[in-house]
């Protein structure tokens, strides 16, 4: 079989070679150049970082020869031997199925002997942390004073339980997790040596999936060239991850932006009819909103390739920053907790319907800083203050403060005119979030004054007006000014009401895609063909 796995072929030979651990690179390079030379090494990190990778580069540095240096030549009897894993002296053992006090004892006796072959006799000491007690014990006077031709070099993922008489005997390097960016530029390399055609939206996918292992990334982008027939495609690498695409994380935000809890149910049920993972789902929100909060804030940084771009730019815009953060929390959190959940989709409706209801009000998106420019997507300067701004000023750069910021100007200018009402207010009702925006949609509008606005509200949601009255005011007050009055009636509301013109149109938009595809000649063959019958029907901008 001449297929070599892309983990092997591209297994780091050299220190340049290596990816990501530039910190213990530049450590042990000096140390071989000023021949500083020590016993013991510990290597530490998680799975695939290259721990047992840097143990053999070290040992060809120490056995090479053309003597001691940080550039091995790669092609004399010992690297080569070496690099295939049968030099004489390195010895890996692997401390899993090596743990007891008589096979370290049979270590340390042939480590009195001369090296056969080499400079150097070098024990690697993989996932040392699974010897027993008595074995460490053992280890311990060896390590404190080991023969001049011995070096160890232990690795473990587990450095907590290496007890610290053994961790004080050795030079302890601990390797990095590697950033999905760094893997996926790795990743676009080795496909551009290999000549394999990929899409660049797959290799992000299977960077986050390997978690920070560049061996994981690679075996993952073995399995996706073998699952696409010979070639790295985004959808098909989705469909092997079982990852969820963010086409279908978009909707969820956007229906939070609406203020659509109905919207937002149907989009969670849709993930559940995938069978997808909720954990996964929560894990790719997060990142999503963590990718609107970097171009919120220094949208230059946003890549370019960055899976839809326009959409994460349109929903930076419509979200406030403080709402970004809070989802970003609520979502963490959610995915710690769905062990506690009755089931996943509970967990997960409900981490939803928390970002639904806690919503801070009256925060407004930072929109002038979200234009990247034509040419290398800089920021847009940010607008200067103005000397004395005119009231419609004054009211537009209220509404971009901070939250706490305007609450503080607010306080402080009590005696201020009021900025007054124009008597839309439905758009007024628009401009609040969560809780506030939910029970100002179910007020009508029943009267208004330059400095005053009277709200009628349906006697069943009087409960929302005792949790919610007093914050609806201060959230208009801070919008019209401190003087503005917000008085409340109850009665039945006469179809004005934001929540109710939302209704009513959501339900016209239904029934034209309704009466559109059931009018559409294509599906009116489809359904007479095959005796088919339509069951579902929702428009596209729901």
């Amino acid at each position: 079989m001449s297929h070599q796995v892309l983990a092997r072929k591209w297994r780091p030979k050299s220190f340049p070679e290596l990816v990501g651990q530039e910190h213990v690179v530049r450590a042990l390079t000096n140390a071989l150049a000023q021949g500083r030379l020590h016993h013991a090494y510990l290597f530490t990190g998680t799975r695939g970082v290259g721990k047992t990778t840097l143990a053999r580069i070290l040992a060809k540095c120490l056995n090479c020869d053309t003597g001691i240096s940080a550039s091995p030549c790669g092609q004399c009897p010992a690297c080569r031997e070496i690099e295939a894993g049968r030099f004489v002296d390195l010895i890996e053992i692997d401390a899993a199925s090596y743990t007891g006090v008589d096979n370290m004892r049979e270590v340390l006796e042939n480590a009195q002997y001369a090296p056969t072959a080499g400079r150097y006799k070098v024990y690697l000491i993989d996932e040392v942390h699974m010897l027993s007690k008595s074995a460490f014990n053992a280890m311990l006077k060896t390590l404190e004073e080991p023969p001049a031709h011995v070096v160890f070099i232990l690795a473990t993922t587990d450095p907590q339980k290496v007890p610290v008489t053994v961790l004080s005997r050795c030079l302890q390097f601990n390797l990095k997790l590697l950033p999905p960016a760094r893997v996926a530029e790795h990743l676009r390399h080795i496909l551009g040596v290999e000549g394999i055609a990929f899409e660049p939206g797959a290799l992000p996918l299977i960077a986050r999936a390997a978690a920070g292992s560049m061996r994981d990334a690679l075996s993952l982008l073995d399995q996706a060239i073998a699952y696409g027939g010979g070639r790295v495609a985004e959808a098909e690498t989705r469909d092997m991850l079982g990852a969820i695409d963010q086409a279908y994380l978009f909707p969820l935000l956007e229906a939070l932006a609406e203020d659509d809890g109905a919207r937002l149910m149907q989009e969670a049920e849709a993930i559940a009819a995938r069978s997808l993972s909720f954990e996964a789902a929560l894990q790719d929100l997060a990142l999503l909103l963590s990718q609107i909060a970097l171009a919120q804030t220094v949208p230059e940084a946003v890549s370019e390739d960055a899976p839809e771009r326009d959409r994460l730019f349109a929903l930076a815009r419509r979200l406030d920053p403080e709402t970004v953060q809070l989802y970003y929390q609520i979502a963490g959190l959610g995915r710690r907790d769905l062990e506690w959940a009755p089931d996943e989709f509970a967990g997960f409706s409900m981490t939803l319907l928390r970002m639904l209801a806690f919503a801070p009000a009256g925060a407004a998106p930072p929109a002038q800083r979200l234009e990247p420019a034509a040419s290398g997507h800089e920021a847009a300067p940010r607008p200067k203050a103005a000397p004395a701004p005119s009231q419609p000023a004054a009211e537009v750069a209220a509404r971009r403060e901070p939250l706490p910021a305007r609450s503080a100007a607010s306080a402080g200018s009590a005696a201020a005119a009021s900025l007054g009402f124009d008597g839309d207010w439905l758009a007024l009702a628009n401009t609040l979030n969560g809780a506030l925006k939910q029970l100002a949609g179910a007020c009508e509008l029943a009267g208004h004054g330059p400095d005053h606005i009277q709200l009628r509200l349906p006697e069943s949601q009087k409960s929302l007006l005792a949790g919610f009255g007093d914050r609806l005011k201060a959230a208009l007050q801070d919008k019209l000014g401190a003087g503005f009055r917000v008085e409340f009636s109850f009665g039945a509301t006469q179809g004005a009401a934001p929540a109710e013109v939302a209704a009513r149109e959501r339900a016209e938009r239904q029934a034209e895609a309704e009466s559109a595809i059931l009018a559409d000649p294509f599906v009116q063959a489809v359904v007479q063909e095959f005796d088919g019958k339509v069951t579902q029907i929702q428009p596209i901008n729901q």
